[in-house]
């Protein structure tokens, strides 16, 4: 059983999506981050940054101890690991997807953040650092533009990890001062998840919670 704390921001949606994918069973924990149960000692034992999602694995492939474990890419690594599902074993295939996974944890995510915190949230505006963080935010969404050109998914012809740590993230495009027709490869992958039933399932879900 997978414990998962969660709240419905991006990078929470990535591992619902996992787990409505694959099957694998879990239990839901909302941690309300405006309420600051984030910085509560509970939680920092198993995610020490104070950041979603985190979760502890009760029953481990080792047999070993619960394993907590926090940030979203390693626990997508992890789960694919564990499920056998969404994360290729040939070298080649699994290399290709994991670059991708990282790519969005280190760019695709952050980049989108700071042009969502910068654009919505800045206590006075910022004129460089919104047209910084929007014109990265082009230039991200023009790099996976060109990947999905000559692929169905990221990582190529099958659904991966890839496209579940990226999703998210383009769910907010308006917010993000996007029009996905620019992007037309991008709005097809992009409609093709949206109507995944994990997907309809993982999204109704935070809805609910």
């Amino acid at each position: 059983m997978i414990d998962l704390y969660y709240a419905p921001t991006p990078n929470g949606h990535k591992i619902t999506l996992f787990l409505e994918e694959t099957g694998l069973p879990y239990r839901l924990h909302r941690v309300d981050i405006k309420s600051g149960d984030q910085f509560k000692p509970a939680f920092l034992a198993i995610s020490p940054n104070n950041k979603m999602p985190a979760i502890v694995d009760s029953q481990p492939v080792d047999g070993g101890a619960p394993l907590s474990l926090f940030e979203s890419g390693a626990i997508l690594q992890y789960l694919a690991e564990k499920s056998g599902k969404l994360l290729s074993k040939e070298l080649r295939e699994r290399t290709n997807t994991l670059q991708w996974l990282f790519w969005q944890m280190a760019g695709f995510g952050p980049m989108l953040g700071q042009n969502h915190h910068f654009t919505h949230f800045a206590p006075q505006p910022v004129p460089y650092a919104i047209e910084r963080f929007q014109q990265e935010t082009k230039r991200l969404y023009g790099v996976l533009n060109n990947q999905l050109e000559k692929n169905v998914y990221i990582s190529g012809e099958y659904y991966s990890i890839a496209d579940i740590a990226t999703y998210p993230w383009v769910v907010s495009h308006e917010r993000q001062r996007i029009s996905l027709a620019d992007y037309p490869a991008v709005r097809n992958w992009f409609e093709r998840i949206k109507n995944r039933p994990a997907t309809l399932r993982a999204y109704a879900l935070a809805e609910s919670n």
